[in-house]
């Protein structure tokens, strides 16, 4: 018996890139942010404080954006399909060019391609989600979308940014807390990369290496700054 193929496409792009955005955020802003007040207070309590908080705001702000992000995705995807609509009742003749000139760039000419533009056009909802796809690009949105996007993105920010912030619950100098912070977020960023590779299709050690490399020139360019505006107080 022939064998069945099945094909394996990854199909959760959209939720991993909210993960990524969210994450990648969560692991570097509050990092720096502690890192840069280790080197202006002497107190893990104070920095464990202020980091906490940037957490809190930061993913509100995170999920904020990711909501309005995919809200102002969904607008304009109703704004396109209310204008193909109205164009495929008001400009039928333009609008069938349109299909055959989508269906020439398939290599379909002659009696193909009439027999193919008259299959979408004979129905009007089949036509304008025609258009929508292949003039357009666009695809319908999840109505969910909004709700789940900002939900991952601010949930994700909270765990990132919880990770470079516990070692200043144990009971070590500040310096001490800065050195392990810095280990378990590099750490992190390792581990979160090879997850992120395994869904993205890249080589693990690649995908390690990259985050790592994105995230700790972000982290350290931060905390340079930080540690510049800190200077100026003293």
């Amino acid at each position: 018996m022939p064998k069945t193929h099945i094909e394996q496409h990854f199909s959760g792009s959209e939720t991993v890139r909210d993960v990524v955005i969210g994450m990648s955020d969560g692991l570097t802003v509050p990092f720096a942010l502690a890192a840069g007040l280790a080197g202006a207070v002497d107190s893990n309590f104070v920095v464990l404080v202020a980091g906490l908080a940037e957490v809190v705001a930061g993913s509100i702000a995170m999920g904020l954006g990711g909501y309005l992000a995919a809200r102002t995705e969904a607008d304009h995807y109703q704004a396109e399909l209310l204008r193909e609509e109205r164009e495929v009742r008001e400009l039928p003749k333009a609008e069938t060019e349109e299909v055959r000139a989508v269906f020439r760039q398939y290599g379909l000419e002659g009696a193909a391609l009439e027999q193919a533009t008259e299959a979408v056009t004979r129905s009007p909802q089949v036509w304008v989600r025609f258009m929508m796809k292949e003039e357009l690009g666009l695809e319908a949105p999840d109505p969910r979308r909004a709700l789940r996007s900002a939900l991952t993105i601010g949930g994700s920010y909270v765990a990132g940014g919880a990770i470079p912030l516990l070692p200043y619950l144990l009971p070590l100098s500040i310096e001490q807390s800065l050195l392990v912070s810095a280990g378990v977020t590099l750490l992190a960023l390792a581990v979160f990369g090879t997850f992120k590779a395994r869904f993205t299709g890249l080589p693990w050690l690649k995908g390690a290496w990259q985050t790592v490399l994105v995230g700790g020139l972000a982290a350290g360019a931060a905390y340079g700054l930080a540690r510049l505006v800190s200077g100026f107080g003293h």
